[in-house]
């Protein structure tokens, strides 16, 4: 499928041996090294962590262009989760958690199949439902609850589907990477997540006030 008028990709792969120190947010030092990218611009598991500048205010327009025009709910979460998914460099999965019986049902996504149902207030994405806030875990092997989908996985985000002071699900993000997500991540995904929710109505089944 042709790439939507406007949408470029905002990221490039370094392919040059470098050290480099990130200065916003938490600090890290990391070190990049040559390696095979993998859709959605990540890489293989256990290569470190390469330091790849987001334009996030270009992909907030960009995201918002792809979804002003469209009113339905599912087919603008497909469109976000696979537009997260090759936009962001070193990612091996982006999608959608909604509220369901006694569990958080996985949604439109891009990646790997994924788990079908993470049992009530468990991993990440529970975690970050219960709280209503986001949660940036660097190392999920750390995380004693993390539930494991897909052994590749390294770090992870989660950002909570917020809208009138209600939460209608998370949007999950996982790298093949320890530490993938600084604060500049955060507020930059935050940002888009706001821009998809802003973009349709999502089904009243899934409104939440827990």
């Amino acid at each position: 499928m042709a790439r939507p008028a406007g949408i470029e990709p905002a990221t490039s792969a370094l392919g040059v041996l470098c050290s480099i120190q990130l200065s916003y947010g938490r600090v890290r030092l990391v070190a990049s090294r040559q390696g095979e990218m993998q859709p959605g611009g990540g890489v293989k598991p256990g290569m470190t962590q390469t330091a790849v500048p987001v334009d996030y205010t270009l992909l907030e327009r960009q995201v918002t262009a792809l979804l002003e025009d469209e009113s339905d709910w599912l087919a603008n979460a497909s469109n976000f989760a696979a537009f997260m998914f090759t936009s962001l460099p070193q990612v091996n999965w982006a999608g959608f958690y909604f509220p369901g019986e006694g569990a958080l049902v996985l949604g439109p996504f891009g990646g790997k199949p994924a788990c079908t149902r993470l049992p009530d207030g468990r991993g990440v994405c529970g975690a970050a439902f219960v709280q209503r806030q986001t949660v940036v875990v660097d190392d999920v092997n750390a995380f004693g609850d993390h539930i494991a989908c897909d052994s590749a996985s390294q770090s992870e985000i989660v950002v909570p589907l917020m809208k009138d002071g209600t939460i209608y699900g998370v949007f999950d993000i996982d790298a093949p990477v320890k530490a993938r997500f600084n604060e500049a991540d955060r507020d930059g995904i935050e940002r888009l997540v706001a821009a998809f929710m802003r973009s349709a109505a999502l089904p009243e089944q899934y409104r939440s006030t827990v």
